[in-house]
């Protein structure tokens, strides 16, 4: 399997797969950090076990990539990570579900540069194989941006060229507020020229704004349509602002407001087989 930037701008192969993956999945990314990933991601793997409505349901998480991460018993640990695995019930060994954490909050390649490490590409692979292996289905969380580089041996190894090796769908998580249109209708592009294929776009209403700051923002009344006319691409769902006292994934709490909402939109529909590249 050869990670590609586009049809003349090779990358060494990285990501190759000791056995194909063939459970349905879904890659969750979005327009920037701190957007909501975790947050809508924990949401969907909520829904998806209260629609399963007591029928055995085993939800695979992976993060392949984690920066932020504090250190733990067993090495590095991070808050998404458990959140995740709380959520889906999860109970895949965490070297599965994040095989690759680093203590920096940057982009995993100036982690991994930071602390002297190189990318272990091969757990990767066999993390991803595992999970596929014991599970019904595998929900994929990226880290920060679609462009954020990696690799610190191959700095144009982006999140778009896992997206695009591993060949799930994509859900893109966006801000509602002014500036969405931009950085959504930039990160669509890219995405569907790199040949992945975009199934959805959440709008997260940031918790947190300050309340003033959201009654002037005009565009809030219009950015749902104009995503949609722009990307050619289904607002699925839209994510109120939330108390920030009721959200902790991490320890397994989230604003209910936040689970209803998600809740409405059937998210099993978008899980499919990842197609061979």
């Amino acid at each position: 399997m050869r990670l590609r930037t586009g049809p003349t701008d090779m990358i060494a192969p990285m990501l190759t797969l000791p056995a194909p993956l063939t459970q349905p999945g879904l890659f969750v990314t979005g327009t920037d950090t701190g957007v909501g990933k975790t947050v809508v991601s924990c949401a969907i793997l909520h829904a998806l076990r209260q629609h399963a409505r007591g029928r055995r349901l085993r939800l695979g998480v992976c993060k392949p990539f984690a920066t932020g991460a504090h250190d733990g018993r067993d090495g590095p640990e991070q808050e998404d990570v458990h959140a995740l695995m709380h959520f889906a019930e999860c109970h895949a060994p965490v070297a599965h579900v994040c095989p690759q954490a680093f203590r920096m909050p940057a982009a995993p390649a100036a982690a991994a540069a930071a602390e002297g490490r190189s990318i272990d590409w091969p757990a990767v692979a066999d993390a991803l194989v595992a999970l596929d292996q014991r599970h019904d289905a595998l929900l994929i969380e990226g880290v920060g941006g679609i462009r954020v580089p990696l690799d610190p041996a191959q700095p144009r190894c982006t999140v778009v060229e896992l997206i695009v090796a591993l060949g799930y769908p994509v859900l893109v998580v966006c801000r509602a507020g002014l500036g969405t249109l931009n950085h959504t209708a930039m990160t669509v592009e890219v995405l569907e020229r790199a040949g992945a294929r975009v199934v959805g776009l959440v709008m997260n209403h940031e918790r947190g704004r300050d309340p003033d700051e959201l009654a002037e923002d005009a565009s809030l009344s219009s950015n749902r349509v104009w995503l949609e006319r722009m990307t050619g691409i289904k607002v699925l769902c839209e994510v109120p602002g939330a108390r920030p006292s009721a959200m902790a994934p991490g320890h397994g709490r989230i604003d209910p407001a936040v689970l209803d909402a998600v809740a409405a939109q059937s998210w099993g529909d978008l899980f499919e087989p990842p197609r061979p590249r």
